[in-house]
């Protein structure tokens, strides 16, 4: 079994890569222990938000990489330690025995080399399929310029893989993270969804990344806009097929004079989520969000910005207004926009009627009109001012939420 000190460094290691959810995998139980499938994973969240439904560690902190950003770089003095995939192994199956995970999130640092790195983690994950059986979630962090044969490999084990892009551009890559380029993290993306299209078309036996790819960057450590962070990000969705692109607000754990003194605002974070949201299931391209050059606003989120934009649109009459301009109103989510679409065949709908379907009116009634009733402003100016007072006045609510939650748990109250 792994020594605690060993799994504290590893474990602390590992909690700065957040692209590491479980959902999408089809994959089933064979005879073992552990189920892949998305009501097989369960998911536990911290009070600020974290899940974690994953054991979630690094293979090896020693590193021979010196990315500036990176608590495991090679001159950072931390201690180091490196687990072998046995100790992984019987790792992962005994906590999943004792109930406190359902699958394991692996990654490492560039140890030795970035194809002994990767051998070491197609070692662990094939052990953990076929010796141990372990059939639950299992999503690998692949190595960059590590050989295309063992990311292969370590596909046909894993449910997901992910290759951080870290920083949204080359410049910025061969400033703070010399070793890697763009090409490195770009082409083992690519190879792996060739390879996975190609094993979907042909119907082979076994698994392939059935939960598909996802990626990291971090936004804060180097100047690049959120229009640029966007424009990458739209072109990962749509040249890779990715799942999912995860934004870590940059947080100064390390000292670099290449490097910010201060904390990227984590609202800043928060807006990318959101516009990420609106290109992923909303509708909108990047050129409607932000402007290359540019960040998001942080007073309102991307999709009241763009509708406050376009007020020559709105208002929109929601018995009538097509499911595309629907989903564009601030306040009108992907489920009520389908409720409303739904409904208005059988009614004619009512403000009262969008109440019932959890729309939030608040933001809703300056963009849309019902049954030829509007109840909302019509300058720009104070319904700019309504939607960050109101915008300002949810996050408290948030915030004393979690205040008393976490206040409940020290006084024993959960």
């Amino acid at each position: 079994m792994i020594a605690e000190e060993k799994l504290k460094i590893l474990t602390n290691s590992a909690k700065y890569d957040v692209s590491c959810s479980s959902s999408g995998s089809g994959r089933r139980n064979a005879g073992g222990i552990g189920n892949g499938m998305p009501d097989g994973c369960c998911h536990s969240f911290t009070p600020d938000g974290r899940c974690v439904s994953l054991l979630k560690l690094l293979m090896s902190n020693d590193c021979v990489f010196d990315c500036k950003y990176c608590m495991s770089r090679r001159s950072c003095d931390v201690p180091r330690a490196t687990a072998t995939p046995e100790e992984i192994c019987e790792l992962t199956v005994d906590f999943y025995k004792r109930n406190y995970i359902e699958g394991l999130f692996l990654s490492s640092a560039v140890h030795i080399s970035p194809d002994h790195t990767m051998e070491l983690l197609v070692r662990t994950v094939r052990l953990l399929r076929t010796k141990y059986r372990f059939f639950g979630y299992v999503h690998v962090k692949g190595i960059p310029k590590a050989d295309p044969l063992l990311v292969t490999e370590a596909a046909k084990y894993a449910d997901r893989m992910s290759y951080n892009l870290e920083l949204p551009s080359e410049k910025s890559l061969k400033l703070l993270a010399p070793q890697k380029s763009r090409e490195s993290l770009l082409l083992p993306m690519k190879q792996l969804q060739r390879e996975r299209a190609v094993f979907r078309a042909e119907k082979r036996k076994g698994s392939f990344l059935p939960a598909g790819q996802t990626t990291q960057m971090i936004v804060g450590a180097s100047p690049e806009r959120d229009g640029q962070i966007l424009r990458l990000t739209q072109s990962l969705y749509r040249a890779n097929g990715l799942r999912r692109v995860y934004y870590s607000s940059y947080s100064p754990v390390v000292e670099d004079s290449l490097l910010p003194a201060v904390q990227s605002p984590a609202l800043r974070e928060h807006r990318l989520y959101q516009a990420d949201w609106l290109l992923r299931f909303y509708g909108f391209d990047v050129e409607e969000l932000v402007p290359e050059d540019e960040n998001l606003p942080l007073d309102v989120d991307p999709k009241c910005a763009w509708a406050l934009r376009n007020l020559h649109l709105f208002p929109v009459e929601v018995n009538r207004a097509p499911l595309e301009m629907l989903l564009r109103v601030p306040g009108i989510g992907g489920r009520s926009a389908q409720k409303i679409i739904a409904a208005r065949r059988y009614t004619a709908l009512t403000f009262e009627h969008l109440k019932k379907m959890r729309v939030v009116l608040r933001r809703a009634r300056h963009f849309i009109t019902a049954s030829g009733k509007f109840y909302g402003e019509k300058n720009e100016l104070a319904v700019r001012g309504l939607l960050t007072a109101g915008e300002h006045a949810e996050r408290a609510q948030q915030l004393s939420l979690f205040d008393t939650a976490a206040l409940s748990a020290r006084t024993g109250e959960l």
